[in-house]
């Protein structure tokens, strides 16, 4: 199975003041193409800072990071802090399309054909962020990593700012485009309800540690770490 990203042994740290804190100790994983990796833990257990890493933002002490594809777009929790309030959501989709001097009329095209993949109406783009609601700015949110044609997208907690309900549709969609455009995406959640529905493959990570790894059946049927049967026993449905 081919690969999309490759980390080994990657280690990874944060100034705080005059002191140095590490966040992340000797971490090796794959990305497979045209899967969903799940990477779970309890909040501040470093699965942000590891997404950080990925897109380069934070530079690891050790090891080695490998791209075998264009570098990944990155999904967020909450899209609005993202979106320029102040510009129509087709003006921000076109953006980065703008950037690469594609000609106008191309870049049009491709705007309404990728609101219409994420289920936005040409209405709903002619709108400014704060008129949409969580669950339309989300869908903004995987428009705007898919439209320059990247297929690894690393999505972080994209669904727990919504409500159940419109959890439900999100999920869906990002399931239905992954199948749809060969998609590798890396799914960074605490929430192992939505870890189990989405996910091929599940990462336990634990003090800036992967302490577990192993398909999502799996590791819910059968976990070997202690901690990752607390987590199971604390998060999942009756």
């Amino acid at each position: 199975m081919e690969n999309v990203l490759e980390l080994k042994h990657v280690s990874a740290s944060y100034r705080d003041g005059k002191n140095t804190k590490d966040v992340l100790h000797d971490i090796s994983l794959e990305v497979h193409s045209d899967e969903i990796l799940g990477l779970v833990g309890e909040s501040g257990c470093g699965k942000s800072t590891l997404s950080k890493v990925i897109l380069g933002f934070v530079k690891p002490d050790q090891g080695e990071i490998l791209h075998y594809t264009k570098m990944p777009q990155m999904i967020f929790q909450d899209p609005y802090s993202s979106l320029n309030p102040k510009k129509k959501i087709s003006w921000i989709l076109e953006e980065p399309l703008r950037m690469q001097k594609i000609p106008k009329e191309e870049r049009k095209k491709r705007v309404l054909q990728m609101a219409q993949k994420v289920g936005l109406s040409p209405e709903q783009i002619n709108r400014y962020p704060g008129e949409l609601s969580g669950g339309q700015r989300q869908r903004v949110g995987i428009a705007a990593a898919l439209i320059q044609g990247s297929r690894f997208i690393i999505a972080d907690e994209p669904v727990s700012a919504l409500d159940v309900t419109i959890q439900k549709q999100i999920m869906e969609l990002m399931v239905s485009l992954q199948q749809e455009l060969k998609l590798s995406i890396l799914f960074i959640s605490h929430d192992l309800n939505v870890i189990y529905q989405m996910c091929d493959r599940v990462l336990v990570m634990k003090d800036g540690r992967i302490i577990e790894s192993a398909p999502t059946e799996e590791l819910f049927s059968h976990p070997r770490e202690e901690y990752t049967k607390e987590l199971l026993l604390a998060s999942l449905d009756p």
